[in-house]
């Protein structure tokens, strides 16, 4: 698979997994990080690996020693419980999407290509398709100034308003045409923020991590590490108030006083891990 574990160095830096000890990976993804601290915890330690995208799961090799759920991080205590996965020594959360869901999956996470306006990670009810042709005016300006950030949120949700009365907007080419004639192009492509906003409202990516950040925190035991990678900054203040709120209640220590960043090599190599910005925490 195409992806590249994003600041893998520095997650195991940070988690250092010792033999013996068990760590929750809650996106494994492609297990770019959990195949690494597997070899950390062996023979006797485990990965409980957790997966949203059935796609995603389909392709991931079971082997000895990774236990593999198909399943949603909202519900971790859950999870954790079903599989009877104690005692916890740490927890990882990397919440970017892989390259292959970006680039091959075809249900318009890129707006580089012409794919449905789908963005399901999930087999959920919402899609952007849905949330575009069938949302108010005034909530489309809400996803776009909450969640993408986008400054022009009401020029972009108004013409999309308009569009949609006469032809139905059902690809990203469609929506990323009447975006660039609103959105002035600078370093980063004018379609960004609302693709992004459009993301995390069909997958409620911000109430989830909400919920599950006290779950992690209620699991792990005594000095058990707590290390997350987000790739925006409404993620990222999720999770460092969380860190700051819990410290303040001596439930937690804070280790990154500042987000750790990935080095220059690191986004020459992959680009997409530019943005990445790791904060990690330990258990009192």
């Amino acid at each position: 698979m195409s992806h590249i574990p994003v600041l893998l160095k520095e997650v195991l830096d940070s988690l250092n997994p010792k033999p013996g000890q068990n760590f929750i990976d809650c996106t494994i993804g492609f297990a770019g990080h959990a195949i690494p601290i597997l070899e950390k915890v062996a023979p006797m330690g485990k990965v409980l690996g957790i997966e949203l995208d059935k796609e995603v799961f389909k392709k991931l090799k079971f082997q000895d020693n990774i236990i593999l759920v198909r399943g949603n991080y909202a519900d971790l205590k859950q999870i954790v419980k079903e599989n009877n996965f104690y005692p916890i020594n740490g927890i990882l959360f990397d919440l970017g999407m892989s390259s292959w869901q970006i680039e091959k999956k075809g249900r318009g996470f890129s707006f580089q290509k012409d794919e449905p306006l789908d963005m399901r990670v999930d087999n959920g009810q919402l899609t952007a398709e849905g949330i575009i042709n069938q949302w108010p005016e005034k909530e489309l300006i809400r996803v776009f100034q909450e969640y993408g950030e986008e400054r022009y949120a009401g020029r972009i949700a108004k013409i999309i308003c308009q569009i949609r009365q006469t032809r139905p907007i059902k690809t990203t080419k469609q929506l990323v045409d009447l975006i660039i004639k609103i959105v002035p192009r600078t370093r980063i492509h004018p379609a960004t923020r609302i693709f992004q906003a459009l993301r995390i409202t069909v997958n409620d990516e911000l109430n989830n991590l909400e919920k599950a950040l006290p779950q992690a925190l209620e699991i792990l035991e005594k000095n058990g590490r707590l290390a997350i990678i987000s790739f925006h900054s409404l993620e990222d203040r999720i999770i460092k108030n969380f860190f700051k709120q819990e410290a303040k209640e001596v439930n937690l220590k804070i280790l990154t006083k500042k987000p750790v960043r990935p080095t220059d090599n690191e986004v020459n190599l992959n680009p997409r891990s530019r943005s990445a910005k790791l904060r990690v925490a330990v258990k009192l």
